[in-house]
């Protein structure tokens, strides 16, 4: 394993492992205005929420690499304490990426990147009409991480309004995961699309307890077959099954084609018993694949 110390590396060096390792990243697509009027639109992949009560978000504009300035965005905040969080899909993508270019100050980005301005209801900057989502945020504290090259200036913008585009809602209301087509940074010039093809869901722990990967027998634990995603969702059930219900799975078919081909043979008895519940676990079947590498 490569080991670095950071103290060794470059700020340019530095900021590409990190970036190619802390990924994928959210793109916080911020509108800002300063005192004259100009309007500023930029995207930052060093943002996230982090607080729903306050609805908090923090995004960083960090001094450049190569020359230490301090950004367009960052400079209207420090006047005007006020800024949209636009949200970036797929369809705007490449629009919001020419908007990173650095083009002097006055000169807005709207217009050189082919997005439509919308009034905002409450703060001065506008919205991008185009994002699906849109935040309307008061800058409740600006933290500087530093003067050199590379530092973070955290903005923490505190979400006043959020306007969502209806064709991104289940029938619910709620934003539907599929629908939205998220894009999301990673390092260098590398992005990331949310698909439906590429979502899957993983259950949240029980709200009582997890039985935990170390409840499971040491031969199911060092399974050759069953990874530790699939040692994950057997320790996430709430109890072991009984011996009874252990022994009610081999009458199951497949179960008990596995157990008649294999009589005498207890290493192959027990791939395939474990191949067979690698495939139920990936089907859903949880507490049926954790009888089956119980037997």
């Amino acid at each position: 394993m490569l080991t670095l110390n950071t103290s060794d590396l470059s700020p340019a060096q530095l900021q590409n492992y990190m970036q190619y390792a802390i990924a994928p990243r959210p793109i916080c697509f911020a509108t800002t205005i300063d005192q004259a009027g100009n309007i500023n639109l930029s995207p930052f992949s060093f943002f996230n929420m982090f607080s729903t009560n306050p609805p908090l978000c923090v995004f960083s504009p960090a001094r450049r690499v190569r020359d230490n300035t301090t950004k367009h965005t960052l400079e209207n905040i420090l006047e005007v304490k006020e800024c949209v969080i636009n949200i970036v899909n797929y369809p705007m993508v490449q629009q919001t990426s020419l908007a990173s270019t650095e083009y002097p100050k006055g000169v807005n980005e709207f217009e050189k990147a082919g997005f439509t301005m919308l009034p905002s209801q409450l703060v001065k900057p506008p919205r991008v009409a185009e994002a699906p989502v849109q935040m309307e945020c008061i800058v409740k504290e600006v933290i500087h991480l530093g003067e050199n090259p590379g530092a973070g200036n955290l903005i923490l913008a505190e979400v006043k309004l959020i306007h969502i585009k209806e064709e991104i809602l289940d029938e619910e209301g709620k934003i539907d995961q599929a629908k939205i087509d998220l894009v999301a940074r990673l390092g260098g010039d590398w992005y990331c699309r949310v698909t439906p093809e590429n979502l899957f869901k993983v259950a949240k722990p029980l709200t009582t307890l997890g039985i935990g990967v170390d409840a499971l027998p040491k031969a199911v634990r060092n399974s050759m077959v069953l990874t530790g995603n699939d040692l994950g969702k057997l320790g996430n059930v709430e109890h072991l099954p009984t011996d009874d219900e252990v022994d009610a799975i081999r009458n199951g078919a497949e179960v008990k084609e596995i157990l008649d081909a294999t009589i005498g043979d207890s290493n192959n008895r027990e791939r395939e018993l474990h191949e067979l519940a690698k495939i139920w676990l990936e089907q859903g079947n949880v507490n049926e694949a954790l009888k089956v590498v119980l037997l």
